[in-house]
């Protein structure tokens, strides 16, 4: 049904413009848990609650814990000896974090990705068998340090690049086994396990993909909208591996201009005055509420119409853990 503002607004001048949200977008079920866990723990144990590192990639996540009683962290030995609850990151940590924390006994919650966590187990039973571990992922990200730091120190080898899938040297090529940080470009990924399977035939993968079902479905959406876009916004952070892999996912699928913004007020208006063809998506820990405000931004500065491109439902959920089962559900 048109309204009066629908009628009048063609009379502004303002540039016609069809946004297309790529859906799925946004929180996966591993972050969403992640989120509940803080607010949960708040709620049965009160402030404070402790994080270490951020619990999602996402500062206006952080921002909104922060400010219900959370106090983020890098290390526990920033944490004093107390009561309070200490959350793992969603990310995961390596295996002397929560040994550390035993030994102070901290009592400690663990948010770790249930699907980073299945990484962790698919690694320790591939090194059990004997075979050398290559972890296909970015050196440095949280995600990666945690399922390295499951297994003894120079068990894992990190392969960033087909240029590292090329030069690596294992001990014996038949032995060997590769597992992936579940955030990566999954094209990328495709083209890395294609160079280690020529250079190693008998080379074991894991038994399922380990890029997650959530980073795959960001990215079919946002090949889905590309090639009729001439601009595509991503919403996330840039801390966030799924964030930035959707800016190259986007550009790669044909959209000649691609950028990650973490609000509307990163966003540079001159990059967008000319368009008439917008696509936005947001990465797997940014909140719905950003998108919404990018929308509406754009509706204030175009005659804007919207369009959601699914390419795929999700209605996965993981369970919380044990000690929070009896709290609400806020």
């Amino acid at each position: 049904m048109t309204g009066i503002c629908d009628e009048i607004r063609p009379q502004t001048g303002l540039r016609p413009l069809t946004i297309y949200l790529a859906a799925p977008r946004g929180f996966c079920a591993g972050v969403d848990r992640a989120i509940q866990i803080v607010e949960l723990a708040l709620a049965k144990y009160g402030a404070p609650v402790y994080v270490r590192h951020e619990i999602v990639h996402n500062r206006h996540v952080v921002e909104a814990l922060k400010a219900k009683g959370a106090i983020f962290v890098e290390e526990l030995d920033e944490i004093p000896d107390t009561a309070a609850p200490v959350i793992f990151s969603a990310h995961g940590v390596p295996k002397s974090v929560p040994a550390d924390a035993a030994r102070r006994k901290l009592f400690y919650l663990d948010a770790t990705c249930p699907l980073v966590s299945k990484v962790h187990v698919e690694t320790e039973r591939q090194h059990d068998a004997g075979r050398e571990v290559l972890l296909i992922g970015h050196a440095g990200h949280p995600e990666v340090l945690g399922t390295v730091g499951q297994l003894p120190q120079g068990a894992v080898h990190v392969i960033e690049s087909v240029e590292d899938a090329l030069a690596f040297t294992p001990k014996d090529p038949e032995k060997l086994a590769y597992s992936t940080q579940t955030t990566l470009s999954v094209d990328d990924t495709r083209e890395i396990v294609a160079a280690l399977k020529a250079r190693f035939p008998r080379i074991a993968g894991p038994r399922k993909d380990d890029i997650c079902y959530a980073t795959t479905n960001r990215q079919d959406a946002v090949k889905r909208i590309a090639g009729a876009c001439e601009r595509i916004i991503v919403v996330g952070s840039p801390k966030s591996s799924n964030s930035q892999r959707l800016v190259e996912v986007a550009k790669g699928a044909g959209c000649p201009f691609a950028v990650l913004v973490q609000c509307v007020d990163e966003i540079d208006w001159s990059d967008f005055a000319e368009i008439s063809r917008l696509g936005i998506t947001a990465g797997a820990s940014a909140p719905e509420a950003l998108v919404e405000e990018i929308v509406d931004a754009f509706k204030a500065r175009f005659t804007a119409k919207v369009e959601t491109v699914v390419t795929a439902a999700e209605d996965i959920t993981f369970k919380l853990p044990r000690e929070l089962r009896d709290v609400p559900a806020l």
